[in-house]
């Protein structure tokens, strides 16, 4: 095994530092008094309240977590479905080509995948709003939930399906009861991936929204091309408290979903 030199130890200090610095920074600012967010003069709690009284700012961040919820589960579900598609189906004329229009969003620009969207809709004579940037959520966020639960899918022990089945289930009761449960945590973390991708998107949305629906991610790009205020300080501690509280709350489900998995397993090979 190698040493864990200075030079390691200084490069994933100075990495750590890059990453996480600016994040402590703005934490650090958004308490600041003055209204210059580089000048400190002082703690104060007071543009949080200012951010709770400005309705634009909260009518925005309603939009955003109704966008990123409903995207989420619709990527979640159809992420889920061609995930199981392609592991279990095999060999099927045309799996090049879907297996391809899953994928492709990973590696598509998002300005290519905004405007082509953007001309849908226009085709369509679909009015943008609310709607529209949910659909286009869904279109790339499903392909990171399929990534993620086709991964998990392809260690999973078929024998426990084949055992359900046996047993007079039929092929939907058998996912719904043995194959769901199982692969829970990685369809869990799919949906977590999807909601966060959603309500950081701001390329996307900006192509498909309307005037009658603003995300988060617009409203502050709008706000600091005139200049970073504290609120924006705070609206980015906030944002990054939910996230953290979302990834440690789905860290320990999974944790508990893998523990509760192993239990069963155990106590099925003692039973046999």
């Amino acid at each position: 095994m190698r040493r864990f030199s200075w030079f390691n130890a200084t490069s994933l200090t100075l990495g750590f530092a890059f990453l996480y610095l600016p994040m402590i920074l703005l934490v650090v600012y958004s308490f600041n008094e003055s209204r210059l967010v580089t000048v400190w003069a002082g703690f104060s709690t007071k543009w949080y309240g200012e951010l709770l009284r400005d309705q634009e700012f909260l009518d925005a961040a309603w939009v955003t977590v109704k966008v990123a919820v409903f995207s989420s589960t619709i990527a979640t579900v159809l992420g889920t479905m061609a995930a199981y598609v392609m592991v279990r189906a095999g060999r099927f004329w045309g799996r090049t080509l879907f297996s391809g229009m899953i994928y492709a969003p990973l590696v598509m620009p998002e300005v290519i995948t905004g405007l082509s969207l953007l001309l849908l809709f226009i085709g369509l004579g679909i009015d943008r709003g609310v709607f529209t940037i949910v659909l286009a959520h869904t279109t790339f966020s499903m392909c990171y939930v399929s990534v993620v639960v086709s991964s998990r899918l392809a260690n999973f022990d078929r024998s426990l399906e084949e055992a359900a089945l046996d047993l007079g289930c039929s092929h939907f009761a058998a996912f719904r009861l043995v194959t769901l449960p199982i692969i829970a945590p990685a369809v869990i973390s799919g949906w977590l991936l999807a909601f966060t991708l959603s309500l950081d998107d701001l390329v996307i949305a900006s192509f498909t929204t309307g005037p009658s629906a603003t995300t988060l991610p617009i409203r502050i790009f709008s706000a600091i091309r005139l200049g970073v205020s504290p609120q924006i300080n705070a609206l980015s501690t906030l944002l990054i408290a939910v996230v953290t509280l979302g990834v440690i709350t789905a860290s320990i489900m999974s944790k508990r979903a893998a523990v509760a998995q192993a239990r069963d397993e155990q106590a099925a090979i003692r039973a046999e």
